[in-house]
């Protein structure tokens, strides 16, 4: 019998200026073998909210089969965002209530991206306090906002 691999993935991302040039950066541990995975990049004209969204797509995007895997983030935005508004907008064809009408969800293009990977893995959602001392937390927004700061 054979186990999907487990691992975590922290992420953030981070602005100076909302919009403004933004990095993203994730942390990956394998929690079997203890390997760790850090990355980071930027945008030059991004907001805060693209860059949290972009950190867990980036993560996302380095799993080559299926994982189980646990997202840890401050971004209260990511975490709504696929436990509970991301199933009503597929069902609103990417649109969400405003109202009595339907409006385009913002950063459409991000969220189906996130979608498609998230439904290769099995995933669960926790939420982090931001700036609060948690450890890969703190180190992912090291990396976010040097990657905005020393951008070429």
């Amino acid at each position: 019998m054979t186990f999907d691999p487990e691992v975590h993935l922290f992420t953030d991302g981070a602005c100076s200026g909302n919009p403004g040039p933004g990095g993203w950066a994730f942390v990956m541990r394998h929690l079997t073998s203890g390997k760790e995975i850090e990355r980071a990049g930027y945008q030059e004209n991004t907001t805060n909210n693209q860059m949290e969204l972009q950190a867990v797509i980036q993560g996302l995007l380095v799993l080559k089969r299926h994982c189980r895997v646990e997202v840890f983030t401050d971004s209260v935005y990511v975490g709504k965002g696929i436990t509970e508004w991301m199933p009503k907008w597929k069902k609103n064809n990417w649109q969400r209530r405003e109202g009595r009408s339907l409006k385009p969800v913002k950063n459409v293009a991000l969220w189906q991206e996130l979608d498609t990977l998230i439904a290769k893995h099995s995933i669960k959602y926790t939420r982090v306090a931001g700036h609060s001392g948690h450890p890969e937390n703190e180190r992912c927004d090291e990396l976010a906002v040097r990657a905005y700061q020393d951008r070429q």
